[in-house]
């Protein structure tokens, strides 16, 4: 997860390098990365993000919502989270190099969890030995029951 200390030298960063990649900042756009800046933590789907954009940008579209974060997936500034709920789900990132985190879901809530410790450095470096791989990235999901539902579900 990206760690936001100053959300405006992130909207430059962010900015500079749509315009490097030959896009534009636009308002809207604006917006939906300030959403995902201010979800802390939270993995947002895109009718989500819409539904929060709207209420600050009433104009926007699902459609142009869907687009800007097809942008922002393609040049590397979100990483998309599958939980089998049927929804893609998005958080930012600037460090396009970086590797995904893993995430612990609920299967009673639905909480998730994020763990920041890349915990398959020693995998990537059986991979690259063994088969010759170069593993550029890994996405890692543990299904399972958090605390909070693990004591419900024994004292039950």
């Amino acid at each position: 997860m990206l760690k936001i200390t100053d959300e405006n030298s992130y909207l430059e960063e962010l900015k500079f390098r749509l315009k490097e990649e030959g896009f534009k900042l636009t308002h809207q756009r604006r917006n939906i990365v300030e959403v995902l800046l201010n979800a802390h933590g939270k993995h947002m789907s895109s009718e989500e993000i819409y539904d929060v954009v709207k209420r600050g940008c009433p104009e926007i579209g699902l459609a142009t919502v869907y687009r800007t974060l097809q942008v922002l997936d393609k040049l590397g500034y979100t990483n998309k989270l599958n939980l089998d709920d049927g929804c893609v789900r998005y958080e930012l990132t600037l460090d396009k190099n970086a590797h995904n985190h893993h995430h612990l879901v609920c299967k009673n809530c639905s909480k998730i969890i994020e763990v920041e410790e890349d915990l398959l450095d020693q995998l990537e470096d059986v991979i690259k030995e063994k088969y010759g791989f170069d593993v550029e990235n890994h996405d890692v999901k543990f299904n399972g029951y958090c605390r909070e539902c693990s004591q419900k579900l024994r004292k039950a």
